[in-house]
């Protein structure tokens, strides 16, 4: 593969990674708590929507004219990266709760357990495992799809887009199967704070090229805009961890001694 595609291809496998340990959380609590083969089912059937979805609006994506599909997903990674940007930024500042996929993972297992015994079938003997799988890769699928559509389309290779997400999905999947446990070792909120900086990154390149802009060097000024989003973000989260530091030594000084 080409430089061009082999940038696509990390973009695009980085992000869905980040995706596929949420769903893969999901399927693990509703293997556990329900029925293995209820879920598996469910999770084939969602993963059969979302090829279907991909395989449907990758054609009708792909023939918008260029300048035109530059703008619309420049602006939609823009405020799709600026989302994860800035949860990633929060969370490192110490202003947000860290993602814990140890405790979304019992929160599901719980939820799993204590519900009542569904229909039975001869594919699907737990109807209650099928739906939580499946509502669950559908759901973190979509914004697979979304990755997969927005970067291959503009990149005008959907084909290494989907590889991408499908090496991934099935590698995160993998091990969590292989060890039957949530992926909580998985350094997930870096992953967001990286994909969220490529992502901001891309949605400018692409937003400013589709509004007419040029600029220097085309897509290697991702060398310099990468960077530079890193810093802005780097710099954003060092400034709330000292503000959130200046907020809470009053607070400590104020009480009183044991």
């Amino acid at each position: 593969m080409t430089a061009g595609a082999w940038a696509l291809f990390l973009a695009v496998f980085l992000a869905c990674a980040v995706e596929a340990v949420e769903a893969t959380t999901i399927v693990l609590a509703a293997g556990t708590a329900r029925d293995w083969r209820s879920a598996a089912t469910g999770t084939g059937a969602a993963l059969a929507v979302l090829a279907v979805i991909v395989a449907v609006a990758g054609p009708a994506v792909s023939a918008i004219p260029l300048h035109g599909l530059r703008l619309v997903i420049g602006a939609l990674l823009l405020v799709f990266g600026l989302q994860w940007l800035r949860k990633a930024i929060l969370r490192a500042s110490g202003h947000k709760a860290l993602h814990d996929e140890d405790k979304l993972y019992a929160e599901h297992l719980a939820q799993a357990a204590a519900a009542q015994a569904s229909g039975r079938t001869a594919l699907v003997p737990d109807w209650y495992g099928f739906t939580l799988a499946f509502k669950g890769v559908v759901l973190e699928g979509l914004e697979v799809v979304f990755i997969v559509l927005t970067f291959g389309s503009n990149a005008r290779d959907i084909p290494v887009a989907a590889i991408a997400a499908g090496v991934a999905v099935v590698l995160v999947a993998g091990a969590g199967v292989a060890v039957r446990a949530p992926l909580a070792r998985v350094p997930e909120n870096t992953l967001k704070f990286i994909v969220g900086i490529m992502l901001t990154s891309f949605g400018l390149l692409w937003g400013a090229e589709g509004a007419g802009a040029r600029w220097p060097g085309s897509d290697a000024a991702l060398l310099v805009l990468i960077p530079a989003v890193a810093a802005g973000a780097i710099g954003l989260t060092a400034a709330l961890r000292r503000s959130r530091a200046a907020a809470a030594g009053p607070a400590v000084t104020r009480q009183p001694a044991a």
